[in-house]
């Protein structure tokens, strides 16, 4: 075993040094604790620290003896139900605190665990659950009835609010081995359909004390939660917290939006905060510069390059004492690389380095051949461990394409990546791109050619290509390139309802370029380089575009349009047809809260996506909250369109619902 921390240049080395809590209270997690059980280290934990706070959401509140008290009694139920086996069970509950006490008594139970993320589209969720085998469904009263639909394969489901509290809730006599499988997380498929990555207990072991040792972190520290349970993502921040006797803050960002975050932050005194570069940089973008955290001492950026700027930005607005962690990693192999940056790290380039190695898991850089590379060549990135997923759940094919046995011999494999890579010589990884057509989303991993299976089933498709292009906020979005059928050429707000019900929204491209034929190589295959940029034209919707008539509408078709890169926006035209997406309507509501001085929630652009039913909104609520003064202004600015217009645009708006 290397010296722990050994392949760190000085400077990060000496970065890394920093991240201690001031309480000073930080235990190593050891090598020998990889080697038993999830439940077994939490309920050593457990023993530990019985009344410390263990996980709190607002409506949500658990000791870490009441979590292990409450997991013990669903692990219970779910052995009454489907007695001693490892089957796997499916999780369907919103994001929160509840379906934390739930995976910990699925894996007390000895079984795996499916997490569900319930805003899937339903033919999605389907299409896991039959793939993943599940006889058992466990839900709670909020998604009975969503699970009852989807119970169509003879699966049972147990309500979690149903479960006895009265009912013995003492550890098991039996417990499962660090071997056993653990989790089956689902990604996208090249085929259209999702596949399942199984993980066991030794390997989210490993990735916690990994983390727990980087971070330092200890019993004293408050983690976030911000990523749904059915990403990778979550299993640093959730094993990380409850493993070292820390406490675990649940966010849900689909729900309360970025706007709220910092707030929450302070309130709830988060010392590490973990979440996709994606959503720190919206984050960064719109906290006050005189936002403090001073009970931060990590951040965490992962899923995606992190940027220069991202970093000048985390430089000017967090305090000087705290760390900044930037990680790559992905669902086969967890964390991989790590980089640390503090307030006197040097500016550095556009993108950020992957950087440097993590305990247990070795970079190689691969050609053709499968040769390695050298020092600043690039080549496919290759992880070798013994610590990688066992392989993809119910596929031998997939799993022995991607997963190779280390000719060298022993017990270690190579992961595939099909990313590119460079290695410098002090050991510091660069990303290159990726080799196959996989692309990073608002840090999902998305295979295109599953968008391309979709779209080449619409009638109105002879012809279709999906490329990522950065947009002008330098995020890679999804843009179709479409041949369509003579007369029946497909708009972009037919492709989106189209997609949606069996595709998530961060598959559905944002843009849509029609095409006469597709540019080819001359070896016929489509030339993805020589594809057009969608440009700002607003695209065919369906919709006959209609010019703003008031001041309220010019000035909210101008946000939209500058936040979506178009050069204009209708007022019937839809936010979320023309590629408007949860991240980008967080946006959408900061500079509309600035412009127009109003508390406006995320779910204002949800239930008015047009310009013309949000305009007739912030009317209303001015002229509702403003008094006589702010009435008769803003009625100033919408005259044009009669005194009552806007009660009208909200009557027709509900009607339409």
């Amino acid at each position: 075993m290397r010296e722990r921390g050994s392949h760190l240049p000085p400077p990060q080395q000496a970065i890394r040094d920093k991240c201690f809590h001031p309480s000073g209270t930080f235990v190593e997690f050891p090598d020998e604790a990889v080697e038993q059980s999830i439940p077994q280290r939490f309920e050593q934990i457990v023993r530990r620290y019985p009344e410390r706070l263990a996980l709190k959401t607002s409506d949500h509140s658990f000791t870490y003896a009441q979590l292990n008290s409450a997991a013990n009694r669903v692990a219970r139920a779910i052995a009454a139900r489907r007695g001693a086996n490892e089957e796997p069970v499916a999780l369907l509950f919103e994001h929160g605190a509840v379906i934390i006490a739930a995976i910990l008594g699925i894996l007390k139970s000895g079984r795996s665990y499916v997490p569900v993320d319930t805003s899937l589209p339903p033919v999605r969720i389907a299409e896991i659950l039959q793939n993943s085998g599940a006889k058992l469904i466990l839900t709670n009263t909020r998604y009975l009835s969503q699970a009852r639909q989807l119970a169509q394969n003879g699966q049972s489901i147990l309500n979690y609010d149903a479960v006895d509290v009265s009912a013995a809730d003492g550890n098991l006599d039996q417990t499962p081995s660090a071997e056993t499988s653990a989790i089956i997380l689902y990604t996208s498929g090249s085929t259209g359909l999702p596949k399942g990555v199984l993980h066991n207990h030794r390997n989210i072991l490993v990735e916690t004390r990994n983390y727990t040792n980087d971070a330092r972190i200890c019993a004293e520290d408050r983690l976030s939660l911000c990523q749904s349970c059915s990403f990778a993502n979550s299993i640093r921040n959730i094993y990380g917290a409850l493993l070292n006797g820390a406490a675990l803050f649940p966010y849900d960002l689909s729900a309360e939006g970025i706007l709220s975050l910092s707030d929450w932050m302070v309130t709830n005194r988060i010392t590490i905060f973990h979440t996709l570069e994606t959503i720190v940089s919206r984050f960064l973008e719109i906290i006050p510069p005189n936002a403090s955290f001073p009970d931060l001492r990590v951040l965490r950026f992962g899923g995606e390059s992190t940027s220069g700027e991202d970093i000048r930005s985390f430089q000017r607005q967090f305090a000087p004492d705290c760390v900044l962690m930037n990680v790559i990693g992905l669902t086969e192999t967890f964390t991989i690389r790590r980089y640390f940056v503090t307030q006197d790290s040097p500016p550095g380039e556009t993108k950020v380095p992957l950087g440097y190695g993590v305990e247990d898991k070795e970079i190689l850089l691969l050609d053709e051949t499968g040769r390695e590379v050298g020092a600043n060549q690039t080549g496919e990135i290759a992880v070798r461990s013994r610590y990688l997923a066992l392989g993809y759940w119910q596929r031998p094919d997939l799993t022995a394409a991607a997963f190779i046995a280390d000719r060298h011999g022993g017990d270690e494999r190579l992961y595939l990546t099909g990313d590119l890579g460079m290695l410098r010589p002090d050991g510091c990884l660069v990303h290159m791109g990726r080799k196959d057509f996989q692309v990073k989303i608002r840090g999902n991993k998305v295979d295109i050619t599953a968008i391309e299976a979709a779209l080449l089933k619409f009638d109105s498709v002879r012809a279709a290509v999906v490329h990522a292009q950065e947009d002008s906020a330098g995020e890679q979005r999804l843009v179709a390139y479409i041949v369509p059928v003579e007369g029946k050429a497909p708009t972009l707000g037919y492709m989106h309802r189209a997609l949606a019900p069996s595709l998530p929204d961060y598959m559905i491209p944002s843009a849509l370029v029609l095409m006469d034929a597709l540019p080819v190589v001359p070896n016929g295959r489509v030339d993805r380089r020589s594809l057009p940029k969608p440009g700002n034209s607003r695209s065919a919707l369906g919709v006959p575009y209609v010019a703003p008539t008031t001041a309220v509408e010019e000035k909210l078709a101008t946000i939209w349009a500058e936040i979506l890169s178009l050069d204009k926006m209708g007022i019937k035209d839809n936010f979320f047809d023309l590629g408007g997406h949860s991240l980008a309507a967080t946006r959408v509501i900061h500079h509309v809260m600035e412009t127009f001085r109003l508390e406006l929630p995320l779910k204002a652009l949800f239930d008015c996506p047009t310009v013309a039913d949000m305009a007739a909104l912030i009317v209303q609520n001015q002229a509702n909250h403003l008094g006589e003064e702010g009435l008769q202004r803003m009625l100033g600015e919408v005259e044009v369109m009669g005194e009552d217009q806007a009660e009208k645009r909200l009557t027709e708006k509900s009607a339409r619902k």
